[in-house]
């Protein structure tokens, strides 16, 4: 249960990045399946190079961010449309992935990686792995609150609310969306190198149906935590990909095949969407709107 705590953490990087795109950006980027691998891919070709793990790691994250440009460049400035430009940067990551690992599994097991200190000590599963990993995640989500309450980044959740009105105001939304693609995809390869190293390895086919893993963990935090301000709404999301995991682990710990995670993850993102539509979620959510407006009501007075 501890190592779905670990994981749920790790993944909650990828969980606000997919965040980023589908809520603020409104933009559906099927990108993440790829940028993914090549985060892990790089960071693993590196650390197995000689090169500082630290290093290898920021290397996963901006090449995740070259795969986000790439498929913002491809709608922006090509006018593909955005399904069909992740898609596009998808299948070709494939083959970038392969060509940069050489073969489709990088073993990490006997090379120093940033998270072998936790590894050598046998914490992996423990709360010191659970609270340095939560540390790690925060520090992220308190970064994107922080960003999103720019000039720069309330341009961003512009272009994703009316992207004429923002147009009319001078903004770029092309070079909005680029950046916010970019950003989006260096915190899904991020998390790959960081998922890499925990894992240790690399596997070409690790990021695979990853895109529905994010989106059950926006949308089951966002069912669990619903709230319009950022630092609850990203809160959320991380919240999510821990539920998630756990919901995971213990449907294996009930003897589940590993082969039906996919269809698990499947149907935990359609119950997710459906559950607030239920009668007793809306009338939950109608009594928490009353009295946040009866408590801003007694403010007033």
């Amino acid at each position: 249960m501890m190592s779905a705590l670990d994981l749920g953490l790790i993944y909650g990087l990828m969980a606000l990045g997919v965040y980023l795109t589908f809520r603020i950006l409104d933009f559906p980027d099927l990108t993440v399946d790829g940028s993914f691998t090549t985060g892990a891919a790089t960071a693993a070709a590196l650390i197995l190079l000689g090169q500082p793990p630290l290093l290898a790691t920021l290397a996963g994250a901006v090449v995740g961010a070259a795969a986000g440009l790439i498929t913002g460049v491809l709608h922006t400035k090509g006018k593909i449309n955005p399904l069909l430009a992740g898609i596009l940067t998808q299948i070709a990551l494939y083959s970038i992935n392969l060509r940069i690992m050489g073969r489709a599994n990088l073993p990490l097991l006997r090379q120093d990686t940033m998270l072998s200190p936790l590894r050598d000590e046998g914490l992996f599963g423990s709360w010191v792995s659970v609270g340095v990993f939560a540390l790690v995640t925060l520090a992220f989500m308190v970064a994107l609150d922080w960003f999103l309450n720019t000039d720069l980044g309330l341009a961003l959740q512009a272009t994703g609310d009316n992207e004429r009105m923002i147009r009319s105001q001078g903004v770029s939304t092309d070079a909005t969306k680029i950046l916010g693609l970019a950003l989006s995809n260096a915190l899904v390869g991020l998390c790959g190198a960081l998922i890499a190293q925990y894992q240790g390895f690399a596997d070409i086919g690790m990021g695979i149906g990853l895109i529905v893993a994010g989106l059950a963990s926006v949308i089951i935090g966002q069912a669990l935590l619903p709230s319009r301000r950022f630092i609850f709404a990203t809160l959320a999301v991380v919240v999510g990909s821990v539920v998630y995991r756990l919901v995971i682990q213990v449907a294996l710990g009930l003897g589940f095949d590993p082969n039906d995670m996919k269809l698990i993850s499947a149907v935990l993102v359609i119950l997710a969407l459906l559950l607030p539509r239920l009668t007793v979620f809306r009338r939950m959510r109608a009594r928490s709107r009353q009295r946040r407006l009866e408590a801003a009501a007694v403010k007033e007075a």
